[in-house]
């Protein structure tokens, strides 16, 4: 326990350094401008079982993502098309917390990093509404103006829903609009989320889960999340330890009781 806590007390101070003695603004990450390979939306779990630690665990480990060599080199190999990406805030309603990036290069990926780092936890409730997430991401990414091959919503979150629209209905829509709906279940508090995720979460093509076993995993389990998404394989380094993470593949549309 004690190492435990100081993780996530570690991760709280990093922010919180990083806002005391933030340096000069940055310039933002550009808006994308054309074709992108990718649009993806980062649904960040901020309801009341998120506590603050946990919170900054989740957000350093989304900025670190971003600048960890092997995801910047499978940015690039998409050469000048690269992907967009936006962070979206979720509880009892959802919030845009980082706009619409587009990541072409280590600079880019980079300047979205420190973005995601300065973002605020937005006070938007406090229950999971698993299903008003999803509709919220549909629509930035049907308004958004990007042309892009592929879209997807990638939900972490560490407990079932409990509110909002209906999850089932939100996650057909999201399918029917071309939209793959990928999960990161947390199990810190319930060793069963990843069913819950696979049965009732992730839908359309190519979707999967990866799991976390805790907060502190959160990190590792993102990274490797978002080397899947950009279709770059995860070596066989010993990053992906069996039993702690899976990819599945959904099956079907199954209505919540």
């Amino acid at each position: 326990m004690k190492t435990r806590m100081s993780a996530r007390w570690k991760a709280v101070l990093i922010v919180l350094l990083s806002l005391v003695f933030l340096p000069a603004p940055q310039a933002a990450a550009q808006t994308p401008s054309g074709p992108v390979e990718l649009e993806l939306v980062l649904a960040v779990d901020t309801s009341a079982s998120v506590d603050p630690p946990e919170y900054a665990l989740q957000m350093a480990g989304i900025a670190d993502a971003f600048r960890d060599r092997d995801v910047i080199a499978a940015i690039e190999a998409y050469g000048g098309a690269g992907i967009a990406v936006c962070v979206v805030h979720w509880s009892t309603d959802a919030a845009l917390v980082v706009g619409w990036a587009h990541v072409r290069d280590r600079h880019d990926a980079l300047l979205l990093a420190d973005e995601i780092e300065r973002a605020p936890r937005a006070a938007i409730g406090v229950t999971t509404a698993i299903g008003s997430a999803l509709s919220q991401a549909r629509s930035l990414i049907a308004n958004n103006g990007i042309t892009a091959r592929r879209a997807a919503v990638d939900v972490s979150g560490d407990g079932p829903n409990n509110s909002g629209f209906p999850l089932w209905r939100e996650r057909n829509r999201s399918v029917e609009s071309g939209i793959t709906v990928n999960g990161l279940a947390i199990l810190d508090d319930d060793p069963t989320l990843d069913a819950y995720y696979a049965n009732h979460v992730i839908a359309g093509p190519d979707s999967f889960l990866v799991i976390a076993s805790t907060f502190e995993d959160f990190a590792r389990a993102f990274r490797i999340k978002l080397l899947r998404e950009i279709r770059v394989l995860v070596s066989d380094s010993g990053e992906e330890p069996a039993g702690e993470t899976v990819a599945v593949r959904s099956e079907g549309m199954r209505s919540l009781n």
